[in-house]
């Protein structure tokens, strides 16, 4: 007869579910080498992004706004004399209406640690239209002016693009180009007026730079002196440089009459020019007058008597019968 075996009871810790197995391929994870490439890639991306707007920064093809008070106005010497309220009106009346429409041109000083960051090349009008706009309303809007970044490739070039600008959106005057002219001499940016001329109006004929040239004369002798002078005209304007070219003394004249007289308008001062380029009329001398009295006795006779019948007055009497009768 068989044996049965005793039952025992269960081991509890046999009940106990078996422990999760977790296999060493789980779920399929993505390639590395793919998350690299792919960051790479965003950062060549960016790092491409970022030296394309910085080249066009540099190059002025990208518009930035730049603080005013982060500019210097005076970094260039203005080839403008005066301001005309007439034609800011209008640009400042534009400018409150429809935002600033046009950038100005900026070259960058960095680093200038003592002063403003950028130069002005050209705009110099817009500035002082937001400006006046910021100082009117107070609105942030016109504290900045939008700007191209230009990298000169030295001082005349600057020149070169500051009257450039202002041939083409308000015509100079003679006496300002002929000022820029110097002022653009001094400053180094040239080395002789002769240089000036050609460098800053090459696209001008012979025969206008001829004329700035003689206006030249006119800046060296009396800048300063006149309170108006884009009132004077090209005519007046040569004949006031020829007649300095002709006496070296007259400059000083003209000064000194200028400062004594102070004309309140620019017709007061052209008429005051004019004045003083007339040559003075020599005095004449006295002459006591003599008469000569006519006597006809008949139609056929006729007697002339009084001191003036001399011998040179019949042969001067003489030729005129001769000439009659021809």
């Amino acid at each position: 007869m068989a044996k049965r075996k005793r039952l025992t009871p269960a081991n509890p810790m046999f009940l106990e579910p078996a422990p999760e197995t977790k296999s060493a391929v789980a779920a399929p994870l993505r390639a590395p080498i793919a998350d690299v490439a792919r960051e790479a890639s965003a950062t060549a991306a960016a790092e491409e992004m970022a030296q394309s707007m910085a080249q066009a920064r540099a190059q002025g093809r990208m518009v930035i706004a730049v603080p005013l008070a982060q500019i210097r106005r005076d970094h260039l010497t203005r080839d403008r004399v005066t301001v005309d309220e007439d034609d800011m009106a209008p640009l400042i009346e534009s400018l409150r209406a429809r935002g600033q429409q046009t950038p100005v041109d900026l070259v960058d000083l960095w680093p200038n640690k003592d002063g403003p960051r950028y130069g002005l090349i050209s705009g110099w009008r817009r500035c002082l239209a937001l400006e006046r706009l910021h100082a009117e309303t107070g609105e942030a809007q016109f504290a900045e002016v939008l700007a191209l970044l230009r990298r000169p490739q030295d001082s005349a070039q600057a020149y070169v693009a500051m009257i450039e600008e202002n041939e083409i959106r308000a015509g100079l005057s003679y006496y300002e180009r002929a000022r820029i002219v110097l002022r653009a001499v001094e400053a180094g940016a040239f080395a002789d007026a002769s240089a000036a001329l050609r460098g800053l109006f090459a696209s001008a004929s012979r025969a206008k730079r001829s004329k700035i040239g003689s206006f030249t004369t006119i800046v060296g002798a009396l800048d300063g002196a006149l309170q108006f002078p884009r009132a004077l005209g090209e005519r007046q304007g040569l004949a006031l440089a020829q007649a300095l070219e002709g006496d070296s003394d007259l400059a000083a004249k003209l000064v000194a009459t200028l400062r004594r007289e102070a004309p309140e308008t620019a017709e007061a001062e052209l008429a005051l020019l004019r004045s003083m380029l007339q040559p003075a009329k020599p005095d004449r001398p006295k002459s006591r007058p003599v008469s000569v009295q006519v006597v006809r006795r008949s139609n056929r006779e006729v007697s002339l008597i009084g001191e003036a019948v001399d011998e040179a007055f019949l042969k001067d009497l003489e030729a005129w019968i001769a000439k009659r009768r021809v």
